[in-house]
């Protein structure tokens, strides 16, 4: 089962109205929240892989901390977002473009940013955990982890609702790393 649609089956139903409930938001607008999300994190863990020393380091991190146990209580999860290492997992990912993906995924869902920043903690060890198992499952190594995230980056930009799969690649416009000169860039015109 691909990435992302593995991600959007567990993050269904009843899931939706938990996180809808912790954000304060409506159902429909968690949806497109989580919709544009979920390839943003696959595409940072997917550029985080792309070099030796970042695949090693995912594939320990999923080794030691993300098996997928977190699957077996997303509930205590979502009702308690800030006790999982999602912060912590977001910081190792986006680095210092956080604030410019949850201004991302706010825009494409109308979430407003600080509940856009709060869903992004909260999605973070859930895509961990799920590509953890995945890793289990497919025995996937060192080696041939970077094609897997490369492969479900790409599945999950073309599969997301109304191009929000493209949140990702919206975010780092020139692709030098780096989505800030991008968006100075817009603000400098917009000015």
């Amino acid at each position: 089962m691909a990435l992302f649609d593995g991600l959007l089956q567990q993050l269904s139903g009843p899931a939706i109205s938990m996180i809808s409930k912790q954000l304060g938001a409506d159902d429909n607008a968690t949806q497109s929240a989580i919709a544009g999300a979920l390839p943003l994190l696959i595409s940072a863990l997917a550029k985080n892989s792309a070099t030796p020393e970042g695949a090693n380091s995912l594939a320990n991190a999923l080794d030691k901390d993300h098996d997928g146990g977190i699957l077996e209580n997303l509930t205590g999860l979502i009702s308690n977002p800030t006790a999982s290492a999602g912060a912590g997992i977001l910081k190792h990912l986006l680095g210092g473009n956080q604030t410019v993906a949850e201004q991302g995924v706010s825009q494409a869902s109308g979430l407003n940013t600080a509940q856009a920043g709060q869903l992004l903690i909260t999605l973070a060890p859930i895509v961990m955990g799920f590509l953890g198992k995945q890793k289990q499952e497919q025995g996937l190594d060192i080696s041939t982890l970077a094609g897997f995230l490369g492969g479900e980056k790409e599945k999950a930009q073309s599969a997301a609702p109304g191009g929000l799969g493209m949140l990702a690649n919206l975010l780092d416009m020139d692709h030098d790393g780096s989505p800030v000169d991008d968006v100075l860039g817009m603000l400098g015109k917009f000015f």
